[in-house]
């Protein structure tokens, strides 16, 4: 009795449910909540993406930054003064393209101290080979591996008696004679380098006596460049097949270029050392015109290639690298800035001029001044390896 009557009082029970127009606005709410969720999380990841390439870009910024500041504060290091104006260049708006951006080229012994001293020069009239006696135990006194330090390596010979006289040689693989006997001596072959140093190779005409007492180092060249096309066939430096040297041919690439020890015939090799770099800039400031006050900032002058006391004169170099994401911003947050500032084009950098218009490229520039201070400064005082 008590069963039948529980199943007809569930039989007359109504249950509670959704209205059709309840289930419209519940759906219509969970679908704005996911979509509201799914649009921040594309901003999100936009903002990600951009904030990583920004972040890429302050990278190669700073990288570029670094040996082009470390090389200009020590152009000259470990030569003598009497070549100081050889041991920087300039050029003005060299790269083509609307950035015309400059080149820098140092020179110095960077890497591996070394001043030998020449005994007795023989030969090399005509720019021909040539023999250099050493003094006694020379090569036995320096702190390297004789003779294999000193193969296939391209030496730097400055005259202590005629001012003005240096020369570059090359010293081939079997050219040093003598390690450990006393008798040392270096047959040279003439320069064979892709790569001229500041002010380029000059016939001096120097007699051969010049070279007797003559120092021997190691001068590396670093020339630092912009290629803003990717086309090797804008750049006339770069000379036979760029690719083999280590031309990556990617537009905005910011090399170093030098030579090759490894290679014995001088050949140069380019070191892409930033990418995502819009321009590069010089300025110098010294006392050019020689009254005893600095001149300020100005762009490299093409009267001073060449000009070797005006080069003596540079006491700092102004280096400007610009970098630029490679790809527009996903997410483009609006900016009130004052007049001529702008996030998203290139400005004005020393003489060159800005973008027109904004193109959604992100930029960073970054500015740092560099002293010569390090011209002549002797690296020999403990005849110990640095």
């Amino acid at each position: 009795m008590n069963r039948t009557r529980k199943k007809q009082e569930l039989r007359g029970t109504t249950w509670p449910g959704f209205t059709l127009i309840e289930v419209l606005v519940a759906g219509s709410a969970m679908l704005i909540l996911i979509l509201g969720m799914l649009i921040l999380y594309m901003r999100s990841s936009q903002i990600s993406v951009d904030q990583q390439a920004f972040a890429k870009v302050q990278q190669d910024v700073r990288a570029g930054m670094f040996y082009i500041g470390r090389d200009a504060r020590s152009a000259g290091v470990g030569l003598t003064p009497d070549i100081a104006g050889y041991f920087l260049e300039g050029e003005d708006a060299y790269g083509p393209g609307p950035e015309a951006s400059d080149t820098l080229r140092v020179m110095g012994n960077f890497e591996d101290p070394m001043m030998l001293v020449i005994e007795k020069y023989q030969g090399g009239g005509g720019g021909g080979a040539a023999t250099a006696f050493l003094y006694q135990w020379t090569l036995e006194n320096a702190p390297y591996q004789c003779p294999e330090f000193y193969e296939n390596r391209q030496v730097l010979i400055i005259s202590t008696r005629c001012p003005g006289c240096f020369t570059f040689s090359y010293l081939a693989e079997t050219s040093i004679c003598g390690c450990g006997s006393g008798e040392e001596h270096f047959n040279m072959q003439p320069g064979q380098s892709e790569l001229n140093p500041p002010g380029g190779l000059i016939d001096t005409g120097c007699a051969e006596d010049c070279w007797d007492d003559a120092i021997v180092t190691i001068a590396q060249i670093k020339y630092y460049w912009l290629d803003t096309t990717g086309n090797p066939g804008d750049y006339a430096h770069l000379g036979g097949d760029p690719q083999s040297k280590g031309y990556i041919a990617e537009p905005y690439t910011m090399y170093m270029t030098t030579i090759d020890d490894s290679i014995p015939t001088g050949a140069m090799m380019h070191i892409p050392i930033a990418q995502n770099i819009e321009n590069l800039q010089f300025e110098y400031n010294g006392d050019i015109n020689g009254d005893g006050f600095l001149d300020g900032w100005q762009s490299w002058q093409a009267g001073w290639t060449g000009d070797t006391v005006t080069i003596t004169r540079i006491q700092q170099i102004r280096i400007m690298v610009l970098g630029r994401t490679p790809n527009p911003f996903l997410h483009v947050a609006k900016f009130q800035g004052g007049s001529g500032t702008h996030h998203y084009r290139r400005p004005v950098v020393s003489n060159s001029s800005a973008m027109a218009q904004d193109d959604m490229r992100r930029i960073f520039l970054m500015e740092t001044t560099a002293t010569v201070r390090n011209m002549s400064l002797s690296l020999y005082n403990s005849g110990e390896r640095y």
